[in-house]
């Protein structure tokens, strides 16, 4: 394409198409190659433990695959040949192996850049780092729970304190020096050394400089976006303003990425030169507060004219629309948006609340309601009730009585 203006409309089309949006569903139960392909369109899964609903990693997989074993994602991340691992990336993310050595340069400033209590620790008490990275190198892979029992710890800490043990990981993990093997049932982080998680090809891949690296990230974000500003691009993998600029001009020289404009938007964008412009937008999918495609606020609300604050840690009687919102993607429009929970003892997916978008379609009630069925299907629920208000709610109630 060699479009130098684009409109909102188009903006929107290219960017559902960059996300795999527009890819068709498989036809069969979902496999690991839909799997590969959903990874080479976003780059990333981002990591939360908010479980109200669904871990959120395994949301995006199920808003571009529909129902999918949920399995597939614990194997790819969890056991050889891993397909995923994970590390600080857009926070706490699942990243193509592959993309692994492109970190380094974030790996290698553990020592300025890790978070206050690891880098800390790192400097009051370095035995302790060591003691904990033999003890992994020797024992993994392990949970910070299985050294602390090795190890004297303050009992005072509890809740949100770390022990040092658990501080020594989180320092050895920003570094490199250990990585994720898998998460355990309660979720928690089981350590390993990277030579016997990552593939050995990872492993021997050469250090990319720190210019090679970033200029291989924003591409994987280019290509995620599809089109995309420089504040797009930085956010997915959290690179630095210059950083990022210095790799979107090599991009740009390359060919890789087109400088255009977009109506309505003050800054520069950039369109990836892969990036395809569909005719229309024929989906169905509720969004993770946690997806890629809404991450980036700013660009929700301009390319969806879709503000959206996640609101789990607003006081419950401050909250407007609700604890864990999903946003509902109907054909190329975000039309609405959902507060769910999963009520697993009952046996019910649990509609907290529900809004509509200003505009939202006629059918949005019918084609939400439809939706909310396969995805308590896909959780292994029975039933979807309201138990909430929302302007949408009683339309969404007339809609689920009759599915």
């Amino acid at each position: 394409m060699t479009t130098e203006v684009l409109s909102t409309a188009q903006a929107r089309r290219i960017a559902l198409a960059a996300q795999g949006f527009t890819d068709p569903r498989p036809k069969g139960v979902p496999d690991l190659r839909a799997l590969t392909r959903v990874l080479g369109r976003i780059g990333l899964i981002q990591i939360d433990s908010v479980n109200v609903l669904s871990r959120a990693q395994y949301l995006p997989l199920y808003s571009r695959l529909g129902p999918y074993p949920r399995d597939l994602l614990d194997r790819a991340a969890g056991k050889s040949p891993r397909k995923l691992v994970e590390y600080w990336a857009h926070e706490a993310s699942l990243i193509p192996v592959e993309t692994h050595p492109l970190m380094r340069w974030r790996m290698a400033r553990a020592a300025t850049e890790a978070w206050g209590g690891p880098r800390s620790i790192a400097v009051q008490r370095p035995d302790l780092v060591k003691q904990v990275l033999a003890d992994v190198r020797d024992h993994g892979p392990l949970t910070a729970r299985e050294i602390d029992d090795d190890v004297e710890r303050d009992r005072n800490n509890w809740g949100w304190n770390w022990s040092d043990v658990k501080r020594a990981l989180e320092f050895l993990f920003f570094a490199g020096e250990i990585t994720v093997a898998r998460r355990n049932q309660q979720f928690e982080r089981m350590y390993d050394v990277p030579e016997r998680v990552l593939p050995a090809s990872v492993v021997a891949t050469p250090t990319p400089t720190s210019e090679e690296a970033h200029r291989g990230l924003v591409s994987i974000a280019a290509r995620a976006h599809g089109v995309a500003t420089a504040q797009c691009l930085k956010d997915y993998f959290r690179t630095g303003p210059a950083p990022t600029a210095q790799a979107i001009a090599e991009l740009v020289e390359e060919g890789e990425l087109l400088p255009v404009m977009i109506q309505g938007w003050k800054r520069q964008a950039y369109l990836h030169r892969d990036a395809k412009l569909p005719r229309r937008v024929n989906t169905r999918a509720l969004v993770s507060p946690f997806d890629s495609l809404v991450f980036e606020r700013t660009r929700a609300e301009v390319l969806f004219d879709f503000r959206y604050r996640i609101e789990i840690y607003v006081p419950a009687e401050k909250r407007i629309h609700g604890y864990y919102v999903l946003p509902f993607l109907l054909g190329n429009t975000l039309v609405a948006r959902v507060d769910l929970k999963a009520d697993r003892t009952a046996g019910v997916l649990l509609v907290q609340s529900a809004h509509a978008e200003p505009g939202a379609p006629a059918e949005t009630p019918e084609e939400l309601a439809a939706e909310l069925v396969q995805l308590a299907g896909w959780l292994g629920l029975d039933q979807v009730r309201m138990a909430g208000g929302g302007d949408l709610s009683p339309a969404l109630s007339v809609a689920l009585r009759g599915n």
